[in-house]
């Protein structure tokens, strides 16, 4: 397993300003986002995975943070962005908060177990110290990788 988010996390899909205002807002800026960088074939096919898991219920785990996720057909491997939502977005959380940090995973459909490390990795870094606040309070993308290389 990875020491840090670093190593899951792509550089490329840092986006430290996350313009969304709502749910369906940030999906689809993360699926364009990783579909623009060559990392999934379509935008819309990644959209419409992200959206179907959300209708099972909201990926926000409170404090601020979502998780959204799939498992997406043709992957060689995981692919991991980090989103930054200044301004915060209703997500569905169940604390009511609004989701001002996303972190989305996508994991190939024949790694159910990889699918699960990666969502508790992440799960377990955002709950550890100061890292949520840390985040929200980097000026870019660079400040928010070296964050993110912060052990696990």
């Amino acid at each position: 397993m990875p020491t840090s988010l670093a190593s899951l996390a792509r550089p490329e899909l840092i986006l430290p300003g996350l313009a969304a205002a709502d749910r369906a807002g940030v999906l689809r800026a993360l699926a364009a986002a990783a579909a623009a960088h060559g990392l999934v074939a379509d935008a819309e096919t990644l959209h419409g995975k992200l959206a179907e898991r959300e209708l099972l219920g909201s990926t926000a785990i409170g404090g601020g943070v979502a998780i959204p996720h799939c498992k997406l057909a043709g992957l060689a491997r995981e692919v991991v962005a980090v989103a930054v939502a200044r301004q915060g977005v209703d997500f569905g959380a169940a604390d009511g908060e609004p989701v001002r940090l996303f972190f989305l995973v996508v994991s190939p459909v024949g790694s159910p177990a990889e699918h699960l490390r990666v969502l508790a990795a992440i799960s377990r870094w955002v709950r550890t110290g100061a890292h949520v606040e840390r985040i929200l309070a980097a000026p870019d993308g660079p400040a928010i990788e070296r964050l993110l290389g912060e052990d696990l």
